[in-house]
Protein backbone atom coordinates (compact mmCIF):
# COMPACT_ATOMS: atom_id res chain seq x y z
CA UNK A 1 0.00 0.00 0.00
CA UNK A 2 1.40 3.38 -0.92
CA UNK A 3 1.75 6.09 1.70
CA UNK A 4 -0.91 8.10 -0.13
CA UNK A 5 -3.33 5.16 -0.13
CA UNK A 6 -2.65 4.44 3.54
CA UNK A 7 -3.59 8.03 4.38
CA UNK A 8 -6.87 7.70 2.49
CA UNK A 9 -7.63 4.44 4.27
CA UNK A 10 -6.97 5.92 7.71
CA UNK A 11 -9.13 8.93 6.91
CA UNK A 12 -11.87 6.69 5.48
CA UNK A 13 -11.78 4.55 8.63
CA UNK A 14 -12.60 7.70 10.58
CA UNK A 15 -15.61 8.37 8.35
CA UNK A 16 -14.06 10.99 6.04
CA UNK A 17 -16.42 11.07 3.06
CA UNK A 18 -13.83 12.55 0.69
CA UNK A 19 -11.40 9.74 1.51
CA UNK A 20 -14.12 7.11 0.99
CA UNK A 21 -14.99 8.73 -2.34
CA UNK A 22 -11.31 8.76 -3.34
CA UNK A 23 -10.97 5.04 -2.55
CA UNK A 24 -14.14 4.36 -4.53
CA UNK A 25 -12.84 6.38 -7.51
CA UNK A 26 -9.49 4.60 -7.44
CA UNK A 27 -10.87 1.09 -7.17
CA UNK A 28 -14.33 1.05 -8.77
CA UNK A 29 -13.29 0.25 -12.36
CA UNK A 30 -10.98 -2.57 -11.29
CA UNK A 31 -13.56 -4.14 -9.00
CA UNK A 32 -16.26 -3.87 -11.66
CA UNK A 33 -14.00 -5.48 -14.27
CA UNK A 34 -13.05 -8.27 -11.87
CA UNK A 35 -16.73 -9.06 -11.23
CA UNK A 36 -17.88 -8.56 -14.82
CA UNK A 37 -15.43 -11.13 -16.15
CA UNK A 38 -16.85 -13.63 -13.68
CA UNK A 39 -20.58 -13.05 -14.15
CA UNK A 40 -20.69 -11.81 -17.81
CA UNK A 41 -23.72 -9.64 -17.07
CA UNK A 42 -23.39 -5.88 -16.79
CA UNK A 43 -26.38 -5.27 -14.53
CA UNK A 44 -25.38 -8.07 -12.17
CA UNK A 45 -21.77 -6.83 -12.15
CA UNK A 46 -22.96 -3.32 -11.31
CA UNK A 47 -25.10 -4.62 -8.45
CA UNK A 48 -22.30 -6.77 -7.04
CA UNK A 49 -19.80 -3.91 -7.40
CA UNK A 50 -22.11 -1.66 -5.44
CA UNK A 51 -22.36 -4.32 -2.74
CA UNK A 52 -18.55 -4.54 -2.56
CA UNK A 53 -18.35 -0.84 -1.73
CA UNK A 54 -21.25 -1.01 0.71
CA UNK A 55 -19.35 -3.77 2.51
CA UNK A 56 -16.11 -1.80 2.27
CA UNK A 57 -17.72 1.11 4.07
CA UNK A 58 -19.24 -1.07 6.77
CA UNK A 59 -16.03 -3.09 7.27
CA UNK A 60 -13.53 -0.21 7.06
CA UNK A 61 -13.46 0.46 10.81
CA UNK A 62 -12.15 -3.06 11.40
CA UNK A 63 -9.84 -3.13 8.34
CA UNK A 64 -6.23 -3.93 9.22
CA UNK A 65 -3.49 -2.69 6.89
CA UNK A 66 -1.30 -5.69 6.08
CA UNK A 67 0.88 -3.80 3.61
CA UNK A 68 -1.14 -4.81 0.54
CA UNK A 69 -3.11 -2.34 -1.57
CA UNK A 70 -6.72 -1.87 -0.50
CA UNK A 71 -7.65 -3.28 -3.92
CA UNK A 72 -6.47 -6.73 -2.81
CA UNK A 73 -8.94 -6.59 0.09
CA UNK A 74 -11.71 -5.42 -2.24
CA UNK A 75 -10.97 -8.30 -4.62
CA UNK A 76 -11.42 -10.69 -1.71
CA UNK A 77 -14.79 -9.15 -0.92
CA UNK A 78 -15.74 -9.28 -4.62
CA UNK A 79 -14.63 -12.90 -4.92
CA UNK A 80 -16.81 -13.90 -1.97
CA UNK A 81 -19.80 -12.03 -3.41
CA UNK A 82 -19.39 -13.76 -6.78
CA UNK A 83 -19.27 -17.15 -5.06
CA UNK A 84 -22.42 -16.27 -3.09
CA UNK A 85 -24.07 -15.04 -6.28
CA UNK A 86 -23.57 -18.39 -8.02
CA UNK A 87 -24.59 -20.36 -4.95
CA UNK A 88 -27.87 -18.46 -4.75
CA UNK A 89 -28.50 -18.26 -8.47
CA UNK A 90 -31.21 -20.57 -9.76
CA UNK A 91 -31.49 -19.53 -13.40
CA UNK A 92 -29.15 -20.35 -16.28
CA UNK A 93 -26.45 -17.81 -17.09
CA UNK A 94 -27.72 -15.73 -20.05
CA UNK A 95 -25.84 -15.60 -23.33
CA UNK A 96 -23.20 -12.91 -23.45
CA UNK A 97 -24.78 -9.91 -25.10
CA UNK A 98 -21.60 -7.84 -25.29
CA UNK A 99 -20.95 -8.95 -28.86
CA UNK A 100 -24.36 -7.89 -30.12
CA UNK A 101 -24.32 -4.23 -31.00
CA UNK A 102 -25.21 -1.60 -33.52
CA UNK A 103 -21.85 -1.65 -35.25
CA UNK A 104 -23.32 -3.18 -38.39
CA UNK A 105 -20.94 -6.13 -38.15
CA UNK A 106 -21.48 -9.16 -40.33
CA UNK A 107 -23.56 -11.81 -38.50
CA UNK A 108 -21.04 -14.58 -39.21
CA UNK A 109 -18.21 -12.43 -37.85
CA UNK A 110 -20.21 -11.57 -34.76
CA UNK A 111 -21.01 -15.26 -34.26
CA UNK A 112 -17.34 -16.27 -34.57
CA UNK A 113 -16.27 -13.48 -32.24
CA UNK A 114 -18.89 -14.48 -29.66
CA UNK A 115 -17.87 -18.14 -29.95
CA UNK A 116 -14.22 -17.21 -29.38
CA UNK A 117 -15.16 -15.09 -26.39
CA UNK A 118 -17.25 -17.90 -24.91
CA UNK A 119 -14.44 -20.42 -25.42
CA UNK A 120 -12.01 -18.08 -23.69
CA UNK A 121 -14.44 -17.55 -20.78
CA UNK A 122 -14.97 -21.31 -20.39
CA UNK A 123 -11.23 -21.86 -20.42
CA UNK A 124 -10.66 -19.08 -17.86
CA UNK A 125 -13.17 -20.77 -15.54
CA UNK A 126 -10.92 -23.84 -15.45
CA UNK A 127 -7.92 -21.85 -14.18
CA UNK A 128 -7.30 -21.33 -10.50
CA UNK A 129 -8.64 -18.10 -9.01
CA UNK A 130 -5.09 -16.78 -8.65
CA UNK A 131 -4.31 -17.56 -12.31
CA UNK A 132 -7.51 -15.83 -13.47
CA UNK A 133 -6.71 -12.79 -11.37
CA UNK A 134 -3.17 -12.47 -12.75
CA UNK A 135 -4.42 -12.72 -16.33
CA UNK A 136 -7.17 -10.20 -15.65
CA UNK A 137 -4.90 -7.70 -13.93
CA UNK A 138 -2.11 -8.01 -16.49
CA UNK A 139 -3.95 -8.36 -19.79
CA UNK A 140 -7.42 -6.94 -19.24
CA UNK A 141 -6.69 -4.13 -16.80
CA UNK A 142 -3.16 -3.55 -18.19
CA UNK A 143 -1.32 -3.42 -14.87
CA UNK A 144 2.44 -3.91 -14.98
CA UNK A 145 4.12 -6.87 -13.29
CA UNK A 146 5.21 -4.73 -10.33
CA UNK A 147 1.66 -3.43 -9.86
CA UNK A 148 0.20 -6.95 -10.03
CA UNK A 149 2.80 -8.09 -7.51
CA UNK A 150 1.86 -5.24 -5.16
CA UNK A 151 -1.87 -5.95 -5.47
CA UNK A 152 -1.41 -9.64 -4.77
CA UNK A 153 1.27 -9.13 -2.13
CA UNK A 154 3.83 -11.28 -3.92
CA UNK A 155 7.19 -10.60 -5.52
CA UNK A 156 7.58 -9.94 -9.23
CA UNK A 157 9.34 -13.25 -9.90
CA UNK A 158 6.39 -15.16 -8.37
CA UNK A 159 3.93 -13.14 -10.49
CA UNK A 160 5.91 -13.81 -13.69
CA UNK A 161 5.94 -17.51 -12.86
CA UNK A 162 2.23 -17.53 -12.07
CA UNK A 163 1.49 -15.62 -15.27
CA UNK A 164 3.55 -18.09 -17.31
CA UNK A 165 1.76 -21.08 -15.75
CA UNK A 166 -1.63 -19.42 -16.23
CA UNK A 167 -1.03 -18.69 -19.91
CA UNK A 168 0.32 -22.19 -20.52
CA UNK A 169 -2.71 -23.72 -18.78
CA UNK A 170 -5.07 -21.46 -20.73
CA UNK A 171 -3.47 -22.47 -24.03
CA UNK A 172 -3.61 -26.15 -23.09
CA UNK A 173 -7.27 -25.93 -22.06
CA UNK A 174 -8.25 -24.09 -25.24
CA UNK A 175 -6.34 -26.59 -27.39
CA UNK A 176 -8.06 -29.51 -25.66
CA UNK A 177 -11.44 -27.90 -26.24
CA UNK A 178 -10.56 -27.30 -29.88
CA UNK A 179 -9.42 -30.90 -30.30
CA UNK A 180 -12.77 -32.14 -28.93
CA UNK A 181 -14.94 -30.00 -31.20
CA UNK A 182 -17.18 -31.95 -33.60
Amino acid sequence: MTVDEAKFVRRAQKGDREAIAALYDRCHASVFTYIYYRVSDQECAEDLTTEVFVRMISMLPSYIDRGKPILAWLYTIAHNLVIDHYRNKKEVIPLDERMVGNDGGHPAGLYEERESQERLERAMEKLTEEQRLVIQLKFIENYGISEVAAILGRNERAIRSLQHRALAALARIMQQEHDHEP
